[in-house]
């Protein structure tokens, strides 16, 4: 069955439908939700949150990216769960486990066949990038999770957003910008063959 099929069934209350589309985004609406607020627990219950509201609003879905709609509703869950942490502080800067360790890499990002110094390599990168984009604020560090790690479109990321497309584009340049800056002090962290792509304007 293809996408706009499920869709179509979704919409008329077919939850096996909308379970299968969500499978195939879910990897993505996690990834946008802990890079957004970086902290595993939380990113859950914004996915949670994220997958309950969009079943619940689907029949609005009138075309178009379901991948940038199904983001945008993932952002917006962002943004509440970020409102309510204010509401009650707690969270702490650095992610953490459970048991008060601190979080490893993602679990997306873990590859099989890397060797225990490519790991070592990769959780050094993953926390670098994850360190600087938490450093961001919010507004910088949605457009930068949406273009740059979801790849959707500066158009979708202004939709997403709920802002006009110049102000997106002059988000991400600064983001941009304030990420290499910041990946730079982490330079011999990184491994010799990353390099930050200059934007190309």
């Amino acid at each position: 069955m293809d996408e706009t099929t499920l869709i179509t069934s979704a919409q008329q209350g077919d939850l096996n439908a909308f379970n299968t589309l969500i499978l195939h985004y879910q990897d993505a609406v996690f990834n946008t939700t802990v890079r957004i607020l970086g902290d595993e627990d939380m990113a859950q219950d914004a996915a949670q949150e994220a997958f309950i509201s969009a079943f619940q609003s689907i029949r609005s879905f009138r075309g178009g990216s379901f991948k940038a709609w199904i983001l945008r509703t993932a952002t917006n869950a962002c943004l509440d769960e970020l409102r309510r942490q204010k509401r009650r502080p707690t969270t702490p800067l650095e992610p953490e486990t459970s048991d008060g360790e601190e979080m490893d890499s993602p679990k997306w990002l873990a590859d099989k066949n890397m060797t225990p110094a490519q790991k070592a390599e990769a959780d050094e990168l993953e926390h670098a990038i994850q360190h600087c984009l938490d450093a961001l604020p919010t507004d910088f560090r949605t457009a930068v999770v949406l273009a740059d790690v979801q790849g959707m479109d500066y158009t979708e990321v202004a939709a997403a957003a709920r802002v006009p497309l110049g102000t997106i584009k002059s988000r991400l340049a600064r983001a941009r910008l304030r990420l290499r800056e910041c990946l730079r002090s982490f330079e011999e962290l990184l491994p010799s063959s990353y390099r930050l792509e200059e934007e190309n304007a």
